[in-house]
């Protein structure tokens, strides 16, 4: 089941946002996420906040009514930001499934955007996309609208993966759809998850070496977390399926460094790797500096000026809600300047640009030595003033951001 929202402050029901939030508002970047709530089946790993058509019975707001709930939000984030508010830099829709929507719907999401804040020139635009919905039909539609990416949930190409993992999707269409995608002229990324149950090295090999010769323009590599609450989490408990060692997760990101690094996928992110700088995906660069986003959907998180707030969870409440022009915000939280500090500190040190090591004071710079000699920054990068995780930084990055926020 879906994971419980944090606990927070009350938001006002027109959502305003306090004066601190929009002062500097369009100086920082700009984007909007889209969350689209639906999925044919839940995978058994995923603690998202998705739902089965069946588990919504036809209440809420549902696939065919979702693109007018999420044009009763943007109407309500245009009001809340007012005048100041910036060009739209980048737009990520993501689920759930977000291409079980009808892809025009998506095209009407993406015209609402423009109609209350504009694009600006070269905006990315993203959705993610089970490969099994992606047709070169579909793809002309994304790519006219005004999509730029389509970002296709690959996960394995080997099918007992897949299966483990409760995917559906027919492996031999990840082609088919790369294809689609090219063709309609649009940026494609393949996501891939490491460390399932049953996966072996030669699996993962297998996995790597498939995406390689689709040569996608993106690829991004996440280690499997089992979350409590899931499918997966119980079949673990009850010692259905074992779990892999922490050797075995390391292993298959070195793996992928050497492979992915070896034909000119270069990272920029723990967990990302693109052909060039310009096919990273800005809009998750954004989050991870720290810029301003608004949340669209059940359950969406969003964050400006150092205020973070997320909305309500079920499809139902929330539709009911902005149907009304009341903000669906479940709760917020205002950010202290300690707390943005070890927030910048915790995600900047995940790309490779680096941590400034202005950021990093008392112990923690007392500690930048130390995280030299066992390896986890590279020493040459320290002497020029920046933080700069080594490939076994990468795998203890948490381990990194501790030290360097010791007191």
């Amino acid at each position: 089941m879906p994971s419980a929202l944090p606990v927070g402050d009350p938001v006002p029901a027109d959502g305003r946002l306090p004066q601190s939030a929009v002062v500097g508002l369009g100086k920082r970047p700009f984007g909007i996420y889209v969350h689209v709530p639906f999925c044919r089946v839940r995978c058994g790993y995923c603690d998202f906040n998705t739902y089965t058509v069946p588990e919504l019975g036809g209440h809420g707001a549902t696939v065919d009514t979702y693109a007018d709930a999420a044009l009763a939000e943007l109407r309500i984030a245009r009001e809340v930001l007012g005048e100041g508010a910036p060009p739209v830099a980048t737009v990520f829709v993501g689920g759930g499934t977000p291409t079980m929507l009808p892809p025009q719907d998506l095209v009407t999401v993406l015209d609402g955007i423009r109609e209350q804040f504009g694009l600006a020139p070269g905006a990315e635009v993203t959705t993610e996309a089970n490969p099994d919905t992606i047709t070169p039909e579909v793809a002309q539609t994304l790519a006219a609208g005004g999509f730029t990416r389509v970002s296709l949930g690959m996960q394995s190409a080997v099918p007992h993966v897949l299966a483990t993992l409760d995917r559906t999707h027919d492996p031999t269409n990840v082609r088919s759809a790369v294809a689609a995608v090219r063709a309609a002229g649009m940026q494609v990324s393949l996501d891939l998850i490491y460390g399932t149950p049953g996966e072996s090295l030669a699996d993962w090999r297998s996995s790597l070496e498939a995406v390689i010769d689709l040569a996608p323009d993106h690829v991004s590599a996440y280690a499997l977390v089992v979350e409590e609450g899931t499918k997966l989490a119980a079949q673990v408990r009850r010692g259905q399926v074992t779990m892999p060692d922490d050797d075995d997760e390391a292993d298959k990101y070195e793996l992928a460094e050497q492979l992915l690094g070896g034909v000119g996928y270069g990272w920029y992110e723990i967990s990302n790797w693109a052909l060039s700088e310009e096919n990273r995906c800005l809009h998750n660069v954004n989050y991870w500096r720290g810029a301003d986003w608004w949340g669209i959907g059940p359950g969406a998180h969003s964050h400006v000026g150092g205020v973070r707030w997320w909305n309500v969870k079920h499809p139902a409440p929330y539709a009911d809600r902005v149907a009304s022009g009341v903000s669906p915000g479940a709760g917020r939280e205002v950010l202290t300047p300690e707390q943005r500090h070890d927030e910048a500190v915790l995600l900047g040190i995940r790309l490779v640009e680096g941590l400034d090591l202005i950021e990093v004071d008392g112990a923690g710079r007392t500690a930048v030595a130390g995280l030299i000699a066992d390896g986890l920054i590279d020493g040459r990068a320290a002497l020029a003033g920046r933080a700069l995780l080594t490939v076994r930084g990468r795998l203890l990055a948490d381990t990194v951001v501790h030290r360097l926020l010791a007191t």
